[in-house]
């Protein structure tokens, strides 16, 4: 029989976040794949693990990949393990998860901490809808369609960035988006934990004053509905019925769809629309 893969959570700061289970999987596997065994190595003699380790990184991800999966169909169970928090969520185990799946292994997940969750839930944002973009791209054209994404998207935006990175990436939420409430959380869980809650203008003026250190979790406010209802209906209220209802059509809906979506906007009936179209 095939062995088990474990997805197992480990502390993003506090070791007294780590759950009863966790440690005893990752103490019952017959190895551990973790981002970086000179990290993981202080975890797991901490409490007492001594499960062999091999590294599964982000530059090693595909080629060991096969080779968890032969250990895995030969019977051994594997706990796959990040620096810090959940493993697969910006962190490697995606492609294994998906062999498993393709093998028929079974896989399964030993929840725990997640920088992006915990602060979302202490910046006071709307936490009822949220996305998690995790890093920005490093390629600028990726970039920017993410950028264009988010700038009709109501609900809260998770991030992680790096405090080197932290005022760049701002000001390019700020130019992209607008000013936005923002919470800059960092070192959660740990020490000199801190969550700050302001407008993406106020944050900028904080990281230039001061020289942000320790690792980021940005968690930023959606647009205003209201405000994307005031901007939508400007780029027609000037515009005849005809062309209102050929910028729909523009977008690929068929007429009948475009003249509702149309007559949606103004307020009023299809027929309306319809005789207006007739009048011009």
């Amino acid at each position: 029989m095939a062995g088990i893969l474990y997805l197992v959570a480990t502390p993003i700061g506090n070791l007294e976040d780590m759950t009863f289970r966790a440690i005893r999987t990752l103490k019952e596997a017959d190895l551990i794949a973790c981002e970086d065994t000179r990290t993981s190595q202080p975890l797991l003699k901490h409490f007492d693990i001594g499960t062999p380790l091999t590294s599964y990184h982000k530059y090693n991800e595909n080629e060991k990949c096969d080779w968890l999966i032969a250990e895995l169909l030969s019977g051994k169970n594997v706990a796959v393990i990040s620096d810090a928090g959940m493993p697969v969520i910006s962190d490697p185990g995606s492609v294994l998860v998906k062999a498993c799946r393709e093998q028929g292994i079974e896989v399964t997940v030993i929840p725990g901490a997640n920088a992006g969750l915990t602060a979302l839930v202490m910046s006071g944002l709307d936490a009822r809808r949220f996305i998690f973009e995790g890093f920005l791209p490093g390629d600028n054209k990726e970039k920017q369609a993410v950028l264009d994404s988010l700038k009709g998207e109501t609900r809260t935006t998770i991030f992680y960035e790096a405090p080197h990175r932290l005022e760049k990436t701002l000001k390019t939420f700020y130019e992209a988006l607008g000013d936005r409430p923002v919470a800059l959380c960092r070192e959660l869980t740990k020490k000199f934990e801190t969550v700050r809650v302001m407008s993406l203008a106020e944050a900028i003026s904080f990281s230039q004053a001061e020289k942000p250190r320790g690792e980021y979790v940005v968690v930023l406010g959606g647009a205003d509905p209201e405000a994307l209802k005031a901007e939508a209906r400007a780029s027609w209220e000037e515009m005849s019925v005809a062309d209102h209802v050929a910028l729909y059509e523009a977008q690929g809906l068929e007429r009948k769809e475009a003249m509702k979506a149309a007559a949606k906007d103004r307020g009023v009936s299809k027929r309306d629309i319809y005789q207006a179209l007739l009048e011009e």
